[in-house]
């Protein structure tokens, strides 16, 4: 850890990387499914903490230390902010000011699906809303094209001939160099596969909702898809917002998401859950892990699961959640499961 807290980045104005960042990582590169794209086994998530309401120069400090430390996966979506679009205005401007150099070893993740903008063609699966959000998000951080791009969620009103054609469309422009979706049961995850491919543009990932409480993916099919028909899973709050930290261990910090955020309340922080994240973190400390630690390594078992994206408010989150260690007992297993679901 202390190697790379010294790094380049952190010590130097003209914010230079470290020239030994792929030495010094702990992570590993997984395979998106069966593309030949390599993902780290931890992203960066820019939904929280990178909008026009955050403070500027912090986020500068989260993407040079999070680059030194092997993470060259950022994942972001049109309406990340508040405002809609700032998270992305924010990251070009720091690609352009201080990364424009190391572009080509970065991978860039933009979605659309959700609302963007107002009237009938802000949001939604419809060729006229994905081609035109995309636009908007490649200006918004000067890129000519971004590594992934995803429909954001499924839309019902929309044929899903057309939102793959979309897709397909992005790709085929260069607008973007692979396909995802986000949010995806195994139902629509098969349907969209299966019209990508007579496009013949490999879906090649879902963004999904996963970790030790949410095992929806596991529930619906999801996961066992995932793994036979190679399609690569990238997991979004795998710490279940901060649950599966130390943040709650003593009570609700003033500065905490569960303070300020809709996505989280504090009656979520049941007497039950507390003792599960108890029991979770002796488990962790007898693997010489934090619970942070030993959550994601968990998502990392398994091959289908080709990164996991953590958010962070400080580099000191980021660099406190890339020593991991993916290999577990079927005691461990076992005992996680107990612990789970009792």
């Amino acid at each position: 850890m202390d190697e790379i807290k010294t790094t380049a980045f952190a010590n130097n104005k003209e914010r230079l990387p470290d020239p030994m960042r792929y030495e010094r990582t702990r992570l590993h590169y997984r395979r998106a499914g069966n593309s030949g794209l390599k993902l780290p086994e931890i992203s960066l998530g820019l939904w929280q903490n990178f909008g026009s309401l955050n403070n500027f120069e912090n986020m500068r400090d989260m993407i040079f230390p999070a680059f030194d430390a092997g993470i060259t996966m950022f994942d972001l979506a049109n309406n990340y902010g508040p405002r809609y679009g700032s998270a992305e205005e924010n990251f070009g401007k720091i690609l352009r000011d201080n990364l424009s150099s190391y572009r080509d070893e970065m991978l860039i993740a933009t979605k659309a699906g959700y609302d963007m903008w107002e009237g009938p063609y802000g949001n939604g699966g419809s060729l006229k809303y994905l081609t035109a959000s995309l636009d908007q998000s490649l200006k918004r951080m000067g890129l000519d094209y971004v590594d992934v791009f995803y429909h954001h969620r499924p839309d019902d009103e929309t044929p899903i001939e057309e939102t793959c054609f979309a897709l397909w469309r992005a790709v085929a422009s260069g607008k973007a160099l692979y396909a995802g979706v986000s949010n995806y049961n195994a139902e629509q995850t098969a349907r969209a596969v299966s019209v990508m491919k007579e496009l013949k543009c490999p879906l090649i990932v879902n963004q999904v909702r996963y970790n030790l409480f949410d095992r929806t993916v596991e529930k619906n099919g999801l996961k066992a898809y995932a793994e036979e028909n190679g399609i690569g899973l990238t997991a979004f709050s795998p710490l279940a917002q901060g649950l599966l930290t130390d943040k709650y261990k003593n009570g609700v910090p003033e500065e905490s998401r569960m303070k300020r955020a809709f996505t989280l309340r504090e009656h979520d922080l049941t007497p039950s859950l507390l003792n599960k994240t108890e029991a979770l973190r002796g488990l962790a400390s007898s693997r010489g892990q934090t619970l942070a630690e030993f959550a994601l390594s968990w998502l990392l078992k398994d091959n289908c699961v080709s990164s996991v994206i953590i958010g962070a408010s400080s580099s000191k989150q980021i660099l406190e959640n890339v020593s991991l260690n993916s290999a577990f007992t079927p005691e461990e297993l076992e005992a996680i499961e107990k612990i789970c679901n009792a």
